[in-house]
């Protein structure tokens, strides 16, 4: 039933959820967690999930200052993340109506490829797994980084 809100926004029960959900996955223990924290999220919300892999630019490329990169190692993980992520998903009953979508994106900072993903995308949500790297450390963790954005709400899965 929908009822008025103050400023003529209508509310409806049901349907106030988060309607497309970004997480990050790079093939680290804890992206995973956090890939299968955002299915039960987007599972539950009817949301549609966007599952986003940064692949590094080559260190030639950047050197060069070119965006361009063609057969790199990047794009092998990328196909067995999304292998992965296909097997696991057609593997779950509960799951079959999930409206999902995998993105392999090209970017030196997974930070500014994950906040463009979730601008691009309108997301009402970014999920990603703590970072359990040293380089954390010097630049701060991915997870902070993006709670810093103060675009969304972010969700640090252990």
């Amino acid at each position: 039933m929908a009822r008025p809100r103050r400023g003529g926004e209508v509310f409806e029960r049901g349907t106030d959820g988060p309607k497309v959900i970004v997480v990050g996955v790079d093939d680290s223990e804890a992206s995973w967690r956090a890939v299968a924290y955002a299915v039960g999220l987007a599972r539950r919300q009817g949301a549609l999930l966007a599952m986003v892999h940064v692949r590094p630019v080559s260190a030639m490329a950047a050197v060069a200052g070119v965006s361009v990169v063609t057969a790199e190692p990047g794009t092998a993980t990328a196909e067995r993340i999304c292998g992965r992520l296909r097997a696991g998903l057609a593997s779950m009953t509960e799951v079959r109506s999930l409206r999902w979508e995998f993105h392999s994106v090209v970017g030196g900072d997974v930070v500014a490829a994950l906040s463009q993903q979730a601008d691009e995308l309108k997301a009402d949500a970014v999920v990603v797994g703590a970072s359990h790297g040293l380089g954390h450390r010097f630049v701060g963790s991915a997870a902070v980084r993006l709670v810093r954005a103060r675009r969304w709400p972010v969700t640090v899965v252990p």
